[in-house]
């Protein structure tokens, strides 16, 4: 082969591949783009790893929950603002209902409710931290900093003190606190004569109440007395301390029921002061009656349920609140 000449050259390309690749890459990006704004809402909702060590009680150094006790405290809270954003606060902006402060003893089961009430973004947490965001304990939040409660979001959770001493509830979002949301959690060892679910002496007081399980025609709501949204549905039982209770009970319903006082609606087995009447294995039938009479223990609020499981959760849950 003469010195002239030369191999052909090898193209490994051209102009139209790569305008054609070109093309696809900013398909790629273009089809990406569209998919990420159209689910704007689901990215921006994303908890970073701090967030959701917060949101779960992860982060070091916080309190835990302890063993509910039985007796439960009810607490509503609203965030409310100043007009000029100055002032943070819950409930009221000033007097006797701001930042109103919470007496529990350890164990006591303290419900919150809580509702954004004011134009900005909040989160809700407990901690028993002085200062600062937290660390929050682990099941009292109801949003974070990156994704807080919006105005008119409503949320709720339940506190359980492990030990007693001080907690606080608080706005997360950084600054809340300090501009005002803050409120205090005073909590005191439970007395070991008046622990939530034990019995007393009998004051020689009877009262008696009378209570019929109801169902809906379509067997998806269950009740005490009349349906939900009815006048008289699922009545609060008050009683003191020592008193002698009589409740009739009546199967007004098409299906199988029983009758207890429990602490917790979630563990039907669990019947205080011998008050029940039948039981999952032998229920109430349809149209039948029956007395049942126990002396109401310590104080505090506790559930009359159907101890049939599952019919508490369905609708079969009133309180029994003994003063």
């Amino acid at each position: 082969m003469s010195h002239t000449e030369h191999d052909a050259p090898i193209l490994r390309t051209s102009t139209r591949r790569v305008g054609k690749m070109l093309a696809i890459i900013i398909g790629i990006q273009i089809v990406g783009g569209l998919i990420f704004f159209m689910h704007y809402d689901f990215w921006n909702s994303y908890l970073p790893i701090a967030g959701k060590l917060q949101e779960q009680g992860a982060v070091t150094g916080g309190a835990t929950q302890g063993q509910a006790t039985g007796k439960t405290v009810n607490v509503s809270l609203k965030f409310v603002e100043s007009p000029d954003f100055k002032t943070y606060a819950f409930n009221a902006l000033s007097g006797p209902d701001q930042n109103p402060e919470i007496h529990a003893s350890v164990g006591d089961k303290i419900v919150f409710d809580v509702t954004n009430a004011g134009k900005s973004f909040h989160a809700f947490a407990i901690t028993d931290s002085k200062e600062g965001t937290g660390p929050a304990i682990d099941g009292t939040v109801i949003g974070t900093a990156d994704n807080p409660m919006k105005p008119g979001a409503k949320g709720e959770i339940t506190f359980v003190p492990a030990k007693a001493g001080e907690y606080f509830y608080i706005c997360a979002v950084p600054g809340h606190r300090e501009l005002g949301m803050v409120g205090k959690i005073e909590v005191t060892e439970a007395s070991s004569g008046g622990a939530s679910g034990a019995t007393v002496a009998p004051t020689g007081n009877k009262v008696e109440f009378s209570l019929s399980f109801v169902m809906s025609s379509d067997f998806k709501d269950y009740a005490f007395n009349t349906l939900p949204g009815q006048p008289g549905h699922n009545p609060d039982i008050k009683v003191k301390s020592g008193d002698t209770v009589t409740i009739h009970v009546k199967n007004d319903s098409k299906s199988f029921h029983s009758f207890g006082i429990v602490t917790d609606p979630d563990n039907p087995t669990n019947v205080l002061w011998n008050s029940a009447l039948k039981s999952a294995d032998n229920p109430m039938k349809p149209g039948e009656t029956g007395d049942v009479t126990f002396v109401a223990g310590s104080s505090g609020t506790y559930h009359y349920i159907c101890t049939v499981p599952g019919h508490a959760t369905l609708g079969m849950d009133g309180n029994f609140i003994v003063e």
